[in-house]
């Protein structure tokens, strides 16, 4: 019987898996055969287009070149795949935003009106296939709030921000609280009042350290050490995101933990992902970023009106700086995986991260091809390090449900058709 290359520490109202140890049995049989390196999905989006102007790569490998918005990859760029020309053709003349969006991961027709409808997700169809090996089926996560309310193009605006969908009618809500992202990933049942969760395990932690290798030893060390890192900040943001006043007059409820800065929201998702990959806590996750129709604002690059107005102006060099912002959180959540070593290679080696946009031009609502980058290997399967254009191969050929076929291959779920698509991404 197989025996997992990693483990588990348990606690009081705590768990906390941990990552891959190479000196932890790999079987309970005399061969001891080796576990396979488990693959990972994640979607992390940005609404309303991008910088055009901006927005290319030419090359390969280490002579590869990225545009200024793409610029954030160039450490990784060998580790990353820029496509052109893509589109979702379901999207495609049923008007602007949430008919734009709420189909993006699923490539079927949108229900009208006030009854949201769409379709499973490919997030959610890998999901349903590997959440049976692991402790969290999937995590959907965001930094931005969802609007409510039905847009004059008869879509409800639901659309703009629900990216990822168990199934025609079940749209998975997005955790926009960091806290309650980080108790789910660590299973703490909400329970703040206990200390830190690493505290709950601290006994057991340390008889395991003893019995791995030094290497071992010191994976284990700097996992723990992320982890209690990520906790510390979730607890600062929350502290700080609480009026005294709330505090006063409701003092048993449970505090709001949002980050007040957009930087260190993006920042802490994406290291809860990073956290739950690296452990096999979970193998799928989306993280929107900005919803479509986003009011988020970014002073810290120098940017006065909210994402949503800007993109109207999208050559503009406010709106590149928001896509660059946006893209380098793919880069930092790429380079943490990468950071991990893995059988043979990294986390990021066995991962695929796809960050996509639902238009491209926003000033004019444009989705005639939408903005798509790919980081990771997944295992070996997708040939990294270069740019491919299939925009004018025909719009049969650069379906992006075609696209999620081929990555569904690579993990194992093999479908006839996708959304819109029957046929796989040539050139992979």
């Amino acid at each position: 019987m197989s025996v997992s290359r990693r483990t588990v520490l348990r606690g009081i109202g705590a768990t906390v898996a941990l990552p891959w140890m190479e000196s932890l049995p790999a079987c309970a049989c005399a061969s001891r055969a080796s576990e396979p390196v488990p693959k990972r999905f994640a979607v992390l989006f940005m609404g309303n287009g991008i910088n055009g102007n901006h927005w290319w790569a030419k090359g390969a490998d280490a002579g590869m070149t990225l545009s200024r918005s793409l610029s954030p990859l160039d450490p990784i760029k060998r580790k990353v795949i820029v496509i052109n020309g893509l589109f979702n053709k379901p999207g495609v003349g049923v008007g602007i935003h949430p008919g734009q969006t709420g189909n993006l991961l699923s490539g079927v027709p949108l229900g009208s009106g006030p009854e949201v409808r769409g379709g499973i997700t490919v997030d959610q169809a890998i999901a349903n296939r590997t959440g049976r090996r692991t402790r969290v089926r999937s995590l959907a996560l965001a930094c931005d709030e969802a609007p409510a309310g039905c847009h004059e193009t008869g879509f409800a605006l639901a659309y703009c921000s629900q990216i990822a969908w168990r199934s025609a009618r079940a749209p998975v809500a997005n955790e926009i609280d960091p806290r309650r992202a980080f108790d789910r990933v660590f299973a703490t049942g909400g329970d703040s009042c206990r200390g830190s969760v690493l505290d709950r395990v601290s006994e057991r932690a340390r008889r395991l350290a003893q019995s791995v290798s030094s290497r071992d030893r010191a994976r284990l060390d700097q996992y723990l050490t992320g982890v209690r890192e990520v906790e510390r900040r979730v607890e600062r943001c929350g502290s700080a995101s609480q009026p005294e006043s709330r505090r006063r007059m409701q003092p048993a409820s449970p505090p709001e933990y949002r980050p007040i800065d957009a930087r260190e929201h993006a920042r802490l998702m994406c290291d809860i992902i990073a956290l739950a990959f690296e452990a096999d806590i979970t193998r799928v996750a989306t993280l929107v970023l900005a919803s479509d129709l986003s009011s988020l604002t970014y002073p810290f690059l120098d940017v006065r009106e909210g994402h949503h107005a800007v993109s109207h102006e999208d050559l503009s060099d406010e709106y590149e700086r928001i896509t660059r912002f946006h893209v380098s959180q793919l880069a930092y959540l790429a380079g943490k995986l990468d950071a991990v070593r893995e059988g043979d290679g990294t986390v990021l080696d066995h991962s695929c991260l796809l960050w996509l946009s639902n238009m491209w031009a926003g000033w004019k609502h444009d989705n005639m091809k939408l903005p798509v980058v790919l980081a990771g290997g997944l295992g070996g399967t997708l040939r990294t390090g270069r740019a491919v254009d299939v925009l004018y191969s025909g719009d049969d050929k650069r379906k992006l449900c075609s696209l999620y076929l081929s990555i569904m291959d690579r993990m194992g779920v093999e479908l006839e058709r996708f959304g819109d698509a029957d046929s796989r991404l040539g050139g992979l």
